[in-house]
């Protein structure tokens, strides 16, 4: 078993554990009312869109997201949570760095050992869902499961799920496509854009992926046979209707949708198998990006 798979398939307990100790961390955590900014770089990033999107949709407070490259410094926000499995990430450190003494920061690691650590106002170690692997899995869904609960949004049906996600097959014959299409709505578009990103880093493949109502506006031309589009959440009326008339392989989200982010993780690894490809080893990739000054 790789690392990936692994850390992958111990995710419903990471959730629990998240869950449960959520009310610990309140203190560190946007509190209702807050004008806040969510940040991280690659996974961290798609993360921070789902929270975002969450948060503001229940009527928390304007959320927005950002990869940290790209903040805008001219805004301003009560307090910027950072995303960061790894700690070291120079993007996020350099932002946290220049937000110090202008706007409350905090930040969700994996590891304590790091500089995030006095770079943020507060800090969440989530260490019992820290990985091996450089391809992310159980940090980033642990880490938007803690902020969920913060929410007041996660349920155990959401762990239930997850079990679901890995002890029932993939659907037949999709390991065998050659282009995948992930599609969001709402707070899914984060996990889309995730589930995309997965599947290219551990096994090279063609991925996409949008919100569901901009799937017409253009990317369905690419849909045929061979091809399959993959619904995290509720579909819009017809499109599985339209997919299928393309001769491509429909696949609906019928999971919580962060369940079905672990069912795209094991086709990620199912097809980085298929094609002979370690997905502990992904092309170009490191734990962290470290930018030399």
């Amino acid at each position: 078993m790789t690392h990936v798979e692994d850390e992958l398939s111990s995710q419903p307990e990471c959730w629990t554990r998240a869950a449960a100790e959520a009310g610990e961390h309140a203190g560190a955590l946007p509190v209702p009312g807050e004008r806040v900014a969510i940040v991280g770089c690659g996974t961290s990033y798609f993360m921070a869109q789902a929270v975002a999107a969450l948060r503001e949709g229940s009527g928390q407070g304007e959320t927005d997201a950002f990869a940290a490259s790209e903040f805008p410094y001219g805004r301003p926000y009560d307090r910027v949570v950072a995303l960061t499995r790894s700690g070291t990430t120079t993007e996020v450190l350099e932002l946290l760095e220049k937000l110090r003494g202008r706007t409350r920061t905090s930040a969700l690691t994996a590891d304590p050992a790091t500089p995030v650590m006095a770079a943020a106002d507060d800090v969440v170690v989530l260490d019992f869902a820290d990985e091996r692997s450089v391809v992310q899995t159980r940090f980033a869904t642990t880490a938007l499961t803690l902020l969920r609960a913060h929410l007041g949004l996660h349920t155990d049906a959401v762990v239930a799920d997850a079990r679901t996600a890995l002890g029932t097959p993939l659907p037949e014959g999709l390991v065998d496509c050659t282009q995948f299409t992930f599609l969001g709505r709402g707070w899914t578009v984060g996990l889309a854009n995730e589930a995309g990103l997965k599947m290219r880093e551990a096994s090279l493949a063609w991925t996409e992926a949008y919100p569901a109502m901009e799937y017409r506006h253009g990317p369905i031309s690419i849909t045929t046979r061979g091809t399959a589009t993959w619904m995290l959440g509720d579909a819009p009326d017809g499109l599985a209707e339209q997919v299928r008339g393309t001769g491509g392989l429909w696949v609906a989200g019928g999971l919580d949708p962060l369940a079905e982010l672990v069912r795209a993780q094991r086709l990620a690894v199912a097809v980085a198998a298929a094609r002979g490809l370690d997905p502990d080893r992904p092309r170009h990739l490191t734990r962290s990006v470290i930018l030399a000054p």
